[in-house]
Order: C-alpha cells, then structure tokens, then sequence
C-alpha cells in the first residue's frame, strides 16, 4: 500500500490529506481565524461547581466555559493504568470536596468544543513527542495498543520504566516499535524541558491564560503520521517546506529525502483529485462497487448507516448477494467513519442475514477495517434487530461541520414544505391580510410553482375568498422569491385588467 501525505499551505487555511493508494482516508483543515484548542494547555478559574453532575465550569478566556468532569479532576494515579477503565473509583470522589468557586487550576484541553458545548478539559495533563508521550502527573508506563507483539512490548515497557522521569508516567508510542534506549534520549529531554517550562508560566501572570499551545496542524502530521510507512510528503509552500525539512531533521532525518516542494503552477488538491474525493465525502449517499449503496444520516444524538443492495441482483442467491453486499460496505463503512471524522454513537443497518456464521464475519470484517483509525472505535454488539452499535471517540468537529454550515432557509431539517401546503398557507395570510386592511386589491407574490397551484386548481378558493371581502387577488409567479416565502402589497384597483 503506497501512502502519502499532501499539505495545501492556502492563505486563510491548512489542509492536509492522507491518502493511501490514491484513496483520501483522512482530512485536517486548520483556518487562521478559528483557533484548535485541544492539546492546549491554560491556567484556568473554576467558575461553578455542579454537585448534581459531579462537573465543574472552568473559565480559560474562551467564549463558552469548559467542561471539567470528576474523574478529569481526581488525580490520575489513583486509578488503574489501564486508560481505558470506567474509573469506578469516581463514586467515592465529591466534586465539591476537590474545587471550589474561584480556585485557580491547570486543565489541558481534551475535546473541541461542539455545536453548543464548550470545551472538555481535564487535569490529567499529556505532552505528546515523537516517540513518547509525558505523564506528568501520572507514574505509570504504557504501551500502544497498537503494538501488538508480546516480546516487543516487554522490551519497550522496561526501557520505559527504565528512562522515566521519578514520579512521572510515559506511554511509549506505535512509532517506536524496534527502537531501543537511546533512541528515546532526545524525546525524553525534550518533554521534560517543556515541562520544566509550562510549570514556570503556571507562577504567574494573569487568570485565565494559555500557559502552552499545541503546534498546529502541519507539525502535528509530522509529529503524529509521518512515519516510515509514508511513502511521500508533499507540500506546496516553499516557506513550509524549510520549515518542515528542519523538523524532520530533528526527529528523524531518513525521512527527509521523502519530503517533496510542489512547485507545478496548478492546484495542489486538484492535481491529486483530493477536491473531488472530498465532495464525495460530503454525499448522502455512498456508493459501492458492486453496485450497492450505503446512506448516511447524522443526527445531534447518533449517526445510522443503512445498506442497501441498489443496483446489485447477485449472481447465486439472496443470501450470497447479501454477504457480498454487507462484506463491501464493512469496508466502506469504516473509511467513511475515518474520513468524516464522525464521533459519538454509530448505528449501523446491515443488510438483513439468515445465517449467524454470515453476522460474526461482517463483524470481523468491521472490526479488522477499523483498527487502521488512529481515534478509537468500540464495536459493542449486534441487537437481535440485526442493527450493529459501535462507538468512536469524539474529539473535534467532523468534516462535515468544518466545511458545511446549517441551512438558513430549511434550518438543516433537509425538505422543505410540498408547493399544496405552501399555497394554503398563502391562502390563511390572504385572509388574515384581508381583515387588517381597506385596501380592495392586492399583489401576492409567491414562487413559481406554489402560483402555478394557486391559479391551476386552487384557483376557485381564490375567488372565494374575492367573494367573501369584495376585494382582488393578483399573483405574481417569481424566481426571485423563496420556495416557502410570500409578499403581499396593496395596489391600485383602477390599474387592473378587466
């Protein structure tokens, strides 16, 4: 599999692509107008304490207040190493006992803030390098999941506990796979040094403030993918790309001859097909190459993906057809996951299957497709409705809401009101018009084909209600007006065709 990484320096925006085997599978946009938070860290005020959610309202000088749970604010090293544990030693914790109203503390932002939410924060402070990342608050070792060898993890775990700084903890990174002792050396005395530091701007200075910003989204690539199972690195602003090559001299030279300056005069994105790739990310409605299809519809509280066979009538049986159909949109399923960056409660509507050996593939199939995301997914189960619920880690804002911004005019419910309904409403404002005014005549002015039904068969309630008032009704059909929207004006009786 060729992968490769392409940066478009724009001049309001950052965008970077990850494609692999020409397929997009990932996209980050940074604006220079809308500042990224997570990994930031701030030297915050707590603003209120609500025992009834065992939370906290921390001011970090941002517009909304962020969120701080219990089990964010208890220190980390009371609880397993084990990342992933429901922390069920919370229970014991009272919110009210640990903060106060007014008390200054040192949160880390975990999770953007979304829609109408303000950002997650968390004391459990991370510093990620390139090989390791630095617990300060924590003294304990981990291990990437990712790496999946029991004897590779043995050795990095005894090198780690090994290097770890006293009273610290580390989680040794999926890149540092093969490495040994002395490949962390600079890693370690990096985090520690920028530590060292954020402590000292935690002294003083004005609350709330922003003691440490993450690097943005060029060098979080960098930091974070480019590794040596990316073939190439291409980028299009030759200030970038110094840069770039200094970073990757620090961290890890070899890499350096896959760095590449795209100079062509054509567009970075098009000259990769990156533009149309990401139109299709934002399509309802997701084709398959056997000629199935999936729908994807998100909602505030979950998204649901359905499955359907479209175009494709199989060659044996339905049951053969189904799986073949199931199995492709598995695969599909989780790179669309990937590449929208959807969060939160997935539910997804698999073909329906008569054979249970058929159902635990399709999950093997998910569950293999999903272990190529960097944020973590939790497959749960499937209902006996036959629906499979799964989990993603929410994060930041997915793609869709990064480039799309709800409707004005349908107020992001997607339809709008059939031309019949929009006419009889036009109908109940005449009437209430009517009763309001002297005027014996007036001009509606409505869309095309809502006057198109008021002057085809609704036309004899139209007279009617000319009738009932003694006044006139003139519609005006415009393509500049709305498809939902009308405006009334009296006029001149006198300059009326008889």
């Amino acid at each position: 599999m060729v992968s490769e990484i392409i940066v478009d320096v724009g001049l309001n925006e950052r965008r970077v692509a990850l494609l692999e085997d020409k397929e997009l599978v990932e996209i980050f946009i940074e604006r220079n107008d809308s500042e990224r938070l997570v990994g930031n860290i701030y030297r915050g005020k707590v603003s209120s304490v609500l025992p009834g959610m065992q939370a906290a309202f921390i001011d970090i000088g941002y517009e909304k207040n962020a969120f701080l749970y219990v089990r964010d604010a208890v220190p980390q090293k009371e609880f397993s190493e084990d990342e992933e544990d429901v922390y069920s030693d919370v229970r014991s914790y009272n919110i009210e006992e640990i903060l106060r109203p007014g008390q200054e503390i040192t949160v880390q932002v975990k999770k953007e803030p979304i829609s109408t939410k303000g950002p997650r924060v968390t004391t459990h402070i991370t510093l990620p390098g390139r090989q390791l990342v630095l617990l300060p608050n924590a003294d304990y070792v981990g291990i990437s999941r990712r790496i999946e060898d029991e004897d590779e993890r043995a050795k990095l775990k005894k090198i780690a506990e090994k290097i770890k700084p006293e009273n610290m903890g580390l989680i040794v990174r999926t890149v540092s796979e093969g490495k040994r002792e002395e490949d962390f050396k600079n890693d370690i005395n990096f985090l520690v040094k920028l530590w060292k530091k954020i402590k000292q701007k935690e002294q003083s200075g004005p609350v709330p403030r922003c003691i440490h910003k993450d690097v943005n989204v060029i060098y979080r690539t960098i930091r974070d993918i480019f590794t040596w199972n990316i073939d190439r690195f291409v980028i299009n602003d030759r200030k970038e790309y110094n840069k770039v090559l200094e970073w990757v001299e620090m961290i890890s030279p070899a890499l350096k001859l896959r760095v590449e300056y795209f100079n062509k005069n054509i567009d970075l994105f098009e000259s990769y097909q990156i533009d149309t790739m990401l139109a299709k990310a934002l399509a309802k409605k997701i084709w398959l190459k056997c000629g199935g299809y999936l729908i994807i519809e998100r909602t505030e509280a979950l998204t649901v993906i359905d499955v359907n066979t479209g175009k494709y009538v199989g060659v044996n049986n339905l049951e053969d057809t189904v799986l073949r159909t199931n199995k492709e949109a598995a695969k599909e399923i989780a790179k669309q996951i990937r590449l929208r960056d959807i969060g939160g409660i997935i539910v997804i509507d698999f073909i329906d299957m008569n054979e249970a050996e058929h159902k635990v593939e399709i999950m093997k199939i998910l569950e293999e497709a999903l272990k190529k995301d960097r944020t973590k997914t939790t497959v749960v189960d499937m209902t006996k409705l036959g629906l499979i619920e799964m989990t993603r880690k929410n994060v930041r804002e997915g793609f869709e809401s990064v480039v799309m911004q709800q409707c004005p005019y349908c107020e992001g419910r997607g339809k709008i009101l059939s031309s019949e309904s929009v006419a009889r409403n036009v109908e109940k404002e005449i009437r209430k018009y009517f009763t309001q005014t002297i005027a014996s005549a007036i001009e509606v002015e409505v869309h095309p084909s809502v006057a198109e039904i008021l002057l085809g068969k609704n036309d004899g309630n139209l007279s009617r209600i000319e009738n009932a008032f003694n006044k006139r009704i003139v519609i005006k059909a415009s393509e500049d007006v709305k498809h939902e929207d009308m405006f009334i004006k009296e006029i001149d009786p006198d300059n009326l065709l008889t």
